[in-house]
């Protein structure tokens, strides 16, 4: 087990958005505990809704989505997705380095609970797409953070427009709709220099989701 939490140090020095001018850096590690926090606001929604969460399930998921990113790193969101036999590709090393830690590093009493932890998280179960959203939130906070200081790199408004749209996939959730109606107006509410760029953004986007639908 010693080699997993090592592995946590290793998740605290990989940077977010490899390649990009940032005025604010975020790791794997940093990024993995905001997206549990994001899931539980997410969760507390949807059980005020009357949804039933699976708590363990929601906090292994969202704690333990981006682990695996040691052993490949954090890769460029339009390199990853550049083809589909690309991104199989890179699923197959992920899943194969994956299991090759297992059955090395973590004796043998606790492999089938980390292989669970560290499959893949982002399923149709409810947890499942609490994760997928929570994950785009905190992806639409950081690129909101280097739009809100004026950085000129537009990959962050593609970053934004696309959190944004993978977040209205799943609008019928409460969670989503309690995320557009009260926490999205307040981010457009602060104060910067592209805030009008912004707001034409979202309405484009959510726009854009309403005639595909």
């Amino acid at each position: 087990m010693h080699q997993f939490i090592q592995g946590l140090n290793n998740l605290e020095t990989l940077r977010r958005a490899p390649g990009f001018f940032k005025y604010a850096e975020h790791s794997v590690a940093a990024h993995s505990f905001k997206v549990a926090e994001i899931a539980q606001l997410l969760a507390d929604i949807e059980e005020e809704a009357g949804n039933k969460i699976n708590w363990q399930m929601l906090y292994e998921k969202a704690l333990n989505h981006d682990y695996t990113e040691r052993f490949i790193g954090d890769i460029k969101t339009p390199v990853k997705y550049a083809t589909p036999t690309l991104r199989h590709m890179l699923a197959d090393v992920e899943d194969s380095m994956t299991e090759n830690f297992i059955k090395n590093e973590i004796p043998a009493p606790y492999q089938d609970r980390y292989r669970r932890r560290l499959s893949e998280g982002k399923d149709d179960t409810l947890e499942g797409q609490i994760l997928s959203i929570a994950d785009k939130v905190d992806l639409l906070y950081e690129s909101f953070g280097e739009i809100e200081k004026g950085n000129p790199e537009r990959v962050f408004l593609n970053i934004y427009t696309e959190s944004l749209s993978t977040i209205l996939d799943f609008k019928d959730r409460p969670s989503v709709q309690y995320f557009l109606k009260e926490m999205l107006p307040d981010m457009l509410d602060e104060k910067f220099a592209d805030r009008e760029l912004l707001h034409q953004l979202t309405r484009q986007t959510i726009a854009d989701t309403d005639l595909t639908d």
